[in-house]
């Protein structure tokens, strides 16, 4: 089960400046960590940004815990 959600996490060299990011969207790792950390539910998140999925939140988690 994380290998498959670490499989969401990319790393794409001239995306994003080279930083994790979703499935290869222009959408950093960091700004699901920032925006959860100010007070912003999955929920939330998962309505402002209807490309997102749970998973991809579930993986940003994951790969911060790593």
């Amino acid at each position: 089960m994380e290998k498959e959600l670490l499989k969401r996490i990319t790393m794409i060299p001239g995306l994003m400046g080279g930083k994790s990011t979703i499935r290869g969207m222009r959408f950093k790792v960091s700004y699901i960590l920032g925006y959860l950390s100010a007070g912003m539910t999955e929920e939330e998140l998962l309505g402002d940004f209807p490309y997102l999925e749970l998973e991809d939140i579930k993986a940003a988690l994951l790969y911060n815990s790593k």
